[in-house]
């Protein structure tokens, strides 16, 4: 999910609650899944419960590879009753909650993630080249399913997407329902693996 990156000035009315569709098949970030898991880790793995945030709690029953044994699906089953904000959402504690969106209404978005421009923090110090210390790696560039809501986002508005960062529909490339592009404009602090 992406949170509107503004203030809501004094006397104006915030945003509608937004309306997530769920279905049977959802998108979830790669490194939401371990088949092995490393000690600690709580995410979705075989035998463990995960709440879809703002949904249901699920529990991981397995996963499908390809020929290179590349994890491409993870099975899970919704438990029934569990659904966020009604009663009874909290019989089943889950020790995580994931991102999601549905297959059937997320988009695809090409996202820019821009990185340092230079390997070097004194690109130029003693005299060297500074074409030399630039970073090979300064921007990777991938395809992300977003919420239908993304691709409506007009050029230049900031959004902050859970657990990457902040980032800004391009003002050039972004072409409001037509083809979604993001820049991250900054990165999030990520505790997990420290």
């Amino acid at each position: 999910p992406a949170l509107p990156h503004h203030a809501i000035p004094e006397g104006q009315t915030p945003p509608p609650d937004r309306v997530f569709k769920i279905g049977k098949q959802v998108w979830i970030e790669r490194e939401d899944f371990e088949e092995v898991p490393p000690k600690g880790y709580k995410r979705l793995f075989p035998g463990n419960v995960v709440r879809l945030k703002g949904g249901y709690v699920i529990e991981c029953t397995g996963c499908a590879k390809d020929a290179n044994g590349t994890v491409t699906e993870v099975h899970a089953k919704v438990i029934p009753g569990t659904k966020s904000g009604t009663p009874g959402a909290d019989s089943v504690k889950a020790k995580a909650a994931i991102t999601w969106v549905s297959v059937a209404s997320g988009v695809s978005a090409e996202v820019r993630l821009y990185d340092r421009l230079f390997s070097d923090p004194n690109p130029d110090a003693g005299g060297k080249d500074f074409i030399e210390a630039l970073n090979p790696n300064s921007l990777k560039v991938v395809t992300a399913y977003v919420e239908p809501s993304l691709a409506a986002a007009k050029p230049d508005q900031k959004f902050q997407f859970e657990r990457f960062g902040y980032f800004v529909a391009d003002r050039v490339d972004h072409v409001a329902g037509v083809k979604p592009v993001f820049n991250r404009v900054t990165g999030l602090k990520d505790s997990w693996g420290k």
